[in-house]
Formats: C-alpha cells, structure tokens, sequence
C-alpha cells in the first residue's frame, strides 16, 4: 500500500492510498481535480500531467520517450513534468507529491 500526495490547482492537498495500478488511476478513483485521464493510462493525451515536487523525482524516475513527446505538447510542462498514467503505484512512491499542473 502506497501513500502519495495530490496538490490541486486551489492549493488543497489531498492524500490518497493505493496498493496496484497507476498513479493516475487512484487520482480518478478518488475524484482528484485536474486529472481526467482520457485517454485510459495509453500515454495519448496528457490530461493526468503533474508536476513531482523536486525532493521526490527519486521516487518516480524519468519519463519514458513516449511520455516525454507527449509532454513536449503541453505549454505548462517542465523538467518536473510526468504523465501519472506512466507512474506505477509502487512501495517506491509512498510519500511521494503530485502538483496537478495547470490545464
């Protein structure tokens, strides 16, 4: 079971608790604004764009290629940017934090 931590767009943080799939899909599941996941988790449509706070990139790696094009096309991405579809819910990310990127 992972715990990992949301800031939406008005500033509220919210925590949520997952054991399997992605990141993006606990966001949904748990009604996180901001994170629409359109297109299922195929790494298609950037709609669960988030920004990994600074002190927790460890936690979550580097983007893949094909997440990188992806984010290439959103105006508000950075070098913090990752797509929560491609972000597997894992011991590894407990504690991690997610701020919702502007869309």
């Amino acid at each position: 079971m992972a715990k990992f931590t949301f800031i939406t767009n008005n500033d509220e943080q919210i925590t949520v608790e997952a054991s399997s799939g992605s990141v993006m899909e606990a966001a949904v599941a748990n009604g996180i604004e901001g994170i629409d996941g359109d297109c299922g988790g195929v790494c298609s449509c950037a709609t669960c764009h988030v920004h990994v706070l600074p002190e927790h990139t460890a936690k979550t790696g580097e983007a893949s290629e094909i997440e990188q094009d992806m984010l290439e096309l959103d105006d508000d991405a950075d070098e913090y940017s990752r797509l929560c579809c491609q972000l597997e819910v894992s011991d590894a990310i407990d504690g991690a934090v997610f701020r919702v990127a502007k869309s």
